[in-house]
């Protein structure tokens, strides 16, 4: 098979293609699908205030 003397060394190429061709096919799906929202600044910075407040009574 494929000029290979073992039949596990052509097992192992045709594997690392067909793993190859399934990450590029999830990729393709997976382009632009939703993420993780980034934080908002307003929420970073109100967080920022209180955080501070806080440290200040301690």
């Amino acid at each position: 098979m494929l000029g290979f003397h073992n039949f596990t060394i052509a097992l192992v190429y045709i594997l690392c293609i067909l793993s190859s061709l399934l990450c590029v096919i999830y990729g393709a799906i997976n382009w632009n699908r939703g993420g993780e929202r980034p934080n908002e600044p307003k929420k970073v910075i109100e967080w920022q205030q209180e955080e501070s407040k806080i440290e200040e009574g301690l």
